[in-house]
């Protein structure tokens, strides 16, 4: 070939890459490339070692592409070698000769189809359907070597997943010779299910065909439920892995599984779940199962995606929430089910009302199987250890009914399932060893079981950190610090650390605090406003500048809108201090609108950002990725900037946020459904890249990613952990964008080295002498049981000593207007505090509430009680059996109790006995009310 020839070549090549990479078998082409120095096939042999096939594949062609000194004629040689090892495909593409885009579409189809079904196919016999596909012409003999010497080592599924890899390399025409193989090797069940037609099995994949060719998009897959009066032979295939950390727990031993996201630790717990209950009817014993999550979306993910999916044609299964009406019959749901899946919660709420001798109870002798999902989060203060410790204390008492020969309380087998279970803040390898061995006492397992994946399970994602520059001028945040230092001086405040950190967030609060139990009302709103103007400094060293004054803006209208009265009663007071702050913000405000609109004074973070993400798609032929961000508020920013920006659209962008359902923030939380259609748009291609806070890091079913980016965001190993996991796609990447200097990428560090502490942990545990590892679990167990009745002690003590609500009054926290007693403050449902007397009616205004109105089973809220004198919130207007009930936040007001102001977040830490709401009363009273308005209009 000429010169002239080889130029087009590297031409194609750089057209054809991204589809390149995926055909090309790095390994054996190597050996036939000679135009390819010793040195450089090194580096890329390393980087398929390290990497995988489709890394190394890249690596190869940006190699020929950009290097210029190869001897003439290398392009014919590269397309001998691709033909000689099998790449076929590979080599049409290479000769700029592409099969037509309606066969390109069919093939891409069917490349998908075996992936989407690969769990189904890896049960072939894997030897018989190889020798057919080599007779075929569809392998190589090197190929046909490879693929018996992994079955031999790895098993029968390794050498299949190995053999379907190699399957979707060939050029277009491979699907019928394959479905040709599987039927002579009578895989009759595999190849109904390959052409979408009705088998045995209660779930098929049906291919919609347009005209004579296939659809393109994945969405075209759809699960079709199918009666089967076979559907009880439907079987659960596990990998090889997969059975092996499985089988203490299918010998009925207590276990903790620890696998990464995506490699099928669910699917593990549904095998043992359908052994577990097969077992107890084989032995005529009653079987039932238990599954905790502690996410309420995890409920019905688990039901729909894996339990009921594989075990409701066989077993009864039924899910239970905070959000569904099931719970309050929970005792008939356990009773009449084989399977519940529900939120640690319930069971917690139910189990407690049995100690308490409540009918409504169950007890956790009514289980033979309890699953617990995402169990590293058993820890102290958490409600999976809450159920434990019931678990450990009867653990303990039947070892004593043992000794007095009297037959122990049955208690259920225990099954953990997590992805990392963490350090727990290990400074060392010893700390991380104890935190491990803490974690398996807390479960009380006989044994934590992982896994160390080969290269062909693995599916790690490329990591790299992307180090944005310091900002070098920075102007709009000067005018914040300009205004805070003016507060400062107003309030005589001096902070101890720089504004816009974390430590300035702790200090201003801690200050508003001491503020209003002291009654100085001008520190106190001068450190409300200082923590608006901190967090504004936050989002413009993370999001726009624009997106930062907006908040600010937001808060000071919404600010201005509490000072004014919606009724003719009289005029919310403005103080002096309230004045200056809301001029100093309207003086500066047309200052930092004109430098908003500056692009130039931009974060770099924001621009790195962008640069990777265009990357990613420019890149990818199929681009779907995550970007975990710290805030609400900037999950929220971050997306309208990409939804806004034409680059974006350009490269073939669609955006969405996910953020929590908890009503703990200024921005409004999404609901279970918008969640769950966000996920559905995700999984289904609508949308392509999801913008979400940590809630999407753990647990919830998140469509396979091919990239992830945490954005200026780094908390715990475990997190990075999870986060990274969510890459699950083949060739993945995950990236770090963080601000040199920042600490970000270096806390990263730490957080990696965590991760191989953790790893060395669970491995030397693993290895430890049985009795040493009998002898401390038991330890810790004995140490969690005597602090849990120490704990419960003090608790009784607290309860008797609680004193009458005369000994403590309210007044608001803003103005220090005197509210209530303690005495006017009665409870609905042992929950709400509500104080419903004249007096109190008379000295509050009901706004309407910004928040999602939610019906909650007896009860509504229906709008925002504020003080008439200031503006400051009260708490919420509850509509309870028809009477309107103002319902008080604690943490709204200053406590006088014993003669001492104090500051409480929850009800629950003041030590007052508040009665029962007496509702029958209150209705009487209404009653007398309007029957004596109606004898005056009459």
């Amino acid at each position: 070939m000429s010169c002239d020839q080889d130029a087009e070549t590297r031409h194609v090549l750089g057209c054809f890459r991204d589809r390149l990479k995926r055909l090309i078998q790095v390994e054996p082409l190597l050996d036939l490339l000679h135009f390819l120095e010793p040195d450089r096939k090194d580096r890329i042999k390393a980087k398929f070692r390290e990497e995988g096939d489709i890394n190394a594949a890249a690596f190869l062609i940006d190699e020929i592409i950009h290097s210029k000194n190869y001897a003439r004629g290398w392009s014919r040689e590269l397309i001998a070698a691709l033909e000689t090892v099998g790449c076929r495909h590979a080599a049409k593409y290479v000769l700029n000769s592409p099969p037509e885009p309606t066969e390109e579409a069919e093939n891409d189809s069917c490349v998908r189809l075996i992936d989407l079904l690969q769990l189904t196919l890896v049960s072939m016999k894997t030897g018989d359907v190889c020798a057919h596909c080599r007779a075929l012409g569809l392998l190589t003999l090197e190929d046909q070597e490879n693929i018996m010497k992994l079955t031999e080592n790895q098993g029968n599924i390794g050498g299949a997943r190995l053999l379907l890899k190699r399957l979707v390399k060939n050029e277009a025409g491979w699907f019928s010779k394959f479905l040709q193989a599987l039927e002579d090797t009578e895989h009759h069940d595999l190849v109904r299910e390959l052409r979408g037609e009705p088998c045995n099995e209660d779930v098929h994949i049906e291919v919609i065909t347009n005209g004579s060719s296939w659809q393109t998009q994945l969405s075209n897959y759809r699960i079709i439920s199918l009666p089967s009066s076979e559907e009880s032979k439907r079987d659960i295939v596990l990998r090889d892995y997969q059975m092996e950390v499985a089988r203490p727990a299918l010998e009925e031993k207590n276990i903790i599984i620890c696998l990464p996201t995506g490699s099928g630790k669910t699917r593990v717990a549904v095998y043992i779940t359908k052994k577990h209950l097969e077992r107890k009817k084989q032995m005529g014993q009653p079987g039932k199962v238990v599954v905790l999550v502690n996410k309420v979306p995890l409920v019905e993910q688990h039901y729909k995606a894996e339990f009921g999916r594989f075990l409701k044609h066989q077993y009864s299964v039924e899910r239970v929430s905070g959000a569904s009406q099931l719970k309050i019959s929970f005792p008939q749901i356990i009773e009449q089910n084989d399977i519940i899946i529900c939120t640690a919660q319930i069971l917690e709420n139910s189990l407690a009302k049995a100690k308490n001798g409540d009918e409504d109870g169950i007890k956790l002798s009514q289980f033979t199987l309890m699953v617990i999902d995402e169990c590293h989060h058993t820890k102290k203060g958490g409600v999976y250890n809450h159920i434990m410790i019931r678990y450990l204390s009867q653990k303990h008492k039947n070892q004593l009914l043992k000794k007095q020969e009297k037959s122990p309380v049955p208690l259920p087998q225990i099954l953990g399932l997590t992805a990392s279970p963490g350090v727990g803040g290990a400074m060392n390898q010893q700390m991380a060893e104890e935190h491990i061995l803490q974690i398996c006492a807390n479960l009380d397992a006989f044994t934590i079981k992982t896994t160390t994946f080969k290269e062909e399970e693995a599916k790690t994602p490329y990591k790299r950190i992307a180090r944005a520059e310091e900002r070098k001028e920075d102007p709009f945040g000067d005018v914040i610090k300009k205004i805070m230092d003016e507060i400062h001086t107003h309030a005589d405040l001096k902070p101890l650390c720089d504004p816009g950190t974390q430590y300035y967030e702790q200090w201003v609060v801690q200050k508003e605090q001491n503020a209003a139990k002291e009654e100085n009302q001008m520190v106190r709103v001068c450190a409300e406003h200082l923590r608006q103007y901190n967090e504004a400094l936050h989002q413009s060293n993370t999001i726009r500048m624009s997106d930062a004054f907006r908040f600010l803006n937001k808060y000071h209208t919404e600010e201005l809108k509490t000072k004014s009265s919606p009724d003719e009663e009289g005029t919310i007071t403005i103080t002096d201090t309230e004045r200056f702050l809301f001029t100093l913000f309207k003086d500066n405000k047309a200052k930092l609108q004109e430098l908003m609109g500056k692009p130039q004074y931009e974060n770099n973070s924001l621009a790195q950002l962008k640069t990777s993400i265009l990357k990613e798609f420019s890149t990818r032929e199929r681009a779907r990725g995550i970007i975990f961000t710290r805030t609400r508020l900037s999950a929220i920013a971050l997306c309208q900037w990409i939804q806004e920006n034409p680059k974006f659209d350009e490269v073939g962008v669609r955006a969405s946020y996910l953020i929590g359902g908890g009503d703990q923030s200024v921005v409004k939380p999404m609901t279970a459904a918008e969640q769950k259609d966000v996920l559905n748009k995700f999984r289904d291609g609508q949308i392509n890249l999801l913008i979400a806070t940590t809630v999407a890091e753990e647990g919830l079913d998140i469509a396979e990613c091919n990239f992830v980016i945490r954005y200026c965001l780094v908390t715990n190993e475990i997190a990075m952990i999870q986060a990274r996991g969510r890459g699950r796609a083949e060739d993945s990447s995950y990236t770090l964008v963080a601000e040199a200097g920042s600490g970000v990428a270096e806390r990263e560090s730490v957080n990696e080295y965590r991760e191989k502490m953790m790893s060395t942990a669970i491995v030397k545990v693993c290895k430890m002498n049985r009795a040493d590892y009998e002898k401390k679990t038991r330890e810790f167990q004995m140490q969690a049981i005597i602090e849990e009745k120490v704990k419960i002690k003090k608790k009784l003590l607290k309860g008797m000593m609680k004193e009458p609500p005369s000994k403590i009054s309210l007044s608001c926290r803003q103005c220090s207007v005197f509210v209530c007693s303690g005495e006017d403050i009665e409870k609905i449902e042992n929950m709400h505090h509500v104080n419903v007397t004249k007096q109190f009616s008379k000295l509050f205004t009901v706004r309407e509430n910004a928040s999602l109105q939610e019906r909650l089973l007896d009860y509504e809220t229906n709008g925002v009680i504020a003080c008439k004198n200031c503006g400051q919130q009260w708490g919420s207007m509850m509509l309870y059996k028809s009477i309107e009930c103002p319902c008080l936040h604690i943490k709204h007001f200053v406590v006088t109790y014993s003669s001492k102001k104090k500051t409480f977040s929850k009800w629950s830490e003041l030590p007052i006995k508040f009665p029962a709401f007496d509702y029958t009363q209150h209705a009487d009273l209404l009653v007398e009310d309007s029957e004596e308005e109606d004898l005056e209009t009459d």
